[in-house]
């Protein structure tokens, strides 16, 4: 996801419990709502108000923004009053398109209609490489920057962007993944339990309505080896379907509906082809295998793929995801995925953009903003956060017209291309 939560992950393969002994980054975030949740779900005080100024800040909450950006007029007057470079390190162009198509060019509108001139921002793309990242940040603070919004590329040099902007009296937004180190330090992601437990619920109901007989379960979770959010949407989707956060879950695990859950195992670094590879052995040695959750499209391309090549049509074995990808609108529309969770970047960018002016003028963020907070994984080290979690979206064919198609996230002409006319007209889709 990614949208990220794929590949790009750098962590040491021994596993994050290991990997984060001194610094954790990354972590799942859930709660989204009025500031009563944590990361882990247990319930908290809101976050504690930071430096403010005289000027009282606009009253923006979480659910201000839309696809229209008009909420960012609001902010003009904290622009106007902020001093300092806002700077955006986005962290590469490879893991997903989404960086490059969505982030930076929302992220340059919200900054525009927030009153920003062109020199009061600077947007660039590490390009996957932790030295380029930390010096990217090292450039805006010796320019000026009062405020940096960045997507760690892993958790070494989260911790290194962080440690040397608090040194340098710089805010920091950690943009989609956490940081978990300093008192400078926020969040601005979507709720990744809640994306779990979509895909869970997703999961639950495809189950019924393709009258799979039985279930016999099979899970190929993200990268939990790599990026701890992976197993934040592992908890969510293992709390609806087997009652248990617990991630992997030991084979023959049941439900009180009588499902029975063959495997679970992780793909390493979010690899897809890794994934197939997994799928396919695991078909293999179980060929009782009738239903099936991926963590996010491109695990569920990679197990759609085995199964159209061992001949199982439409509507047999679900699959999952999240992203909301082109391919796999498709296999929704087709018949071969039940639905993806849908996390629309223009509210991730507005929110960031929101929390980055307020600080950058010295105001005090409003709790129906900076919502909720984030904190490290059971087991790995680090210090809780405030957060501003945003709430994602199921994506199936019954809403795809008004959600992904609507926001012109996937292109119609494009994804109908793919289908056929009827499919998408049957779906209320206009190609």
């Amino acid at each position: 996801m990614r949208h990220d939560h794929g590949p790009g992950r750098t962590w040491p393969a021994t596993g994050i419990l290991a990997a984060v002994s001194a610094v954790a980054l990354v972590a799942a975030a859930c709660g989204s709502g009025s500031g009563s949740k944590s990361s882990s779900g247990a319930m908290t005080s809101a976050p504690p108000p930071q430096s403010s100024s005289s000027t009282t800040a606009p009253s923006l909450s979480v659910n201000s923004f839309d696809i229209s950006f008009a909420a960012m007029a609001q902010l003009k007057p904290a622009t106007a009053a902020g001093k300092g470079l806002v700077g955006v390190i986005l962290p590469d162009t490879t893991s997903s398109t989404r960086y490059v198509d969505f982030d930076a060019p929302y992220l340059t509108k919200a900054l525009q209609m927030a009153g920003y001139s062109a020199s009061q921002f600077k947007i660039d793309n590490a390009q996957g490489v932790d030295a380029t990242e930390l010096a990217l940040a090292q450039a805006d603070i010796a320019q000026g920057a009062s405020v940096l919004i960045f997507d760690p590329i892993d958790s070494t040099v989260g911790a290194q962007v962080q440690s040397y902007a608090q040194s340098h009296g710089v805010k920091v937004i950690s943009y989609d993944r956490a940081t978990f180190t300093g008192t400078n330090t926020y969040y601005v992601s979507f709720d990744n339990v809640q994306v779990g437990k979509l895909i869970g619920q997703g999961f639950v109901d495809c189950v019924t309505s393709w009258g799979v007989q039985t279930p016999k379960v099979f899970t190929l979770n993200g990268g939990q080896d790599t990026d701890p959010n992976a197993v934040s949407f592992a908890q969510g989707y293992n709390s609806v379907i087997w009652g248990s956060n617990t991630t992997p879950l030991p084979a023959n695990t049941t439900n009180s509906k009588g499902w029975t859950l063959v495997g679970d195992k992780v793909t390493p670094g979010w690899v897809n082809a890794t994934g197939a590879t997994i799928f396919t052995q695991q078909f293999t040695a179980h060929p009782e295998i009738n239903a099936t959750v991926e963590a996010n499209d491109g695990l569920a391309n990679a197990v759609v793929t085995v199964l159209k090549n061992k001949g199982v049509g439409p509507k047999k074995i679900p699959t999952t995801g999240q992203d909301a990808t082109i391919q796999g609108m498709q296999n929704v529309l087709q018949g071969y995925q039940c639905g993806s969770v849908y996390k629309p970047i223009y509210l991730e960018a507005q929110a960031a953009i929101a929390l980055a002016t307020l600080l950058r003028a010295g105001m005090t963020p409003p709790t129906s903003l900076v919502n909720a907070t984030t904190s490290p994984p059971s087991g790995v080290s680090g210090s809780t956060q405030p957060a501003t979690l945003l709430t994602p979206v199921w994506v199936n064919e019954k809403n795809m017209a008004d959600t992904v198609i609507k926001d012109k996230f996937i292109d119609a002409t494009a994804l109908c291309q793919a289908v056929g006319a009827a499919v998408c007209t049957s779906a209320g889709i206009t190609g």
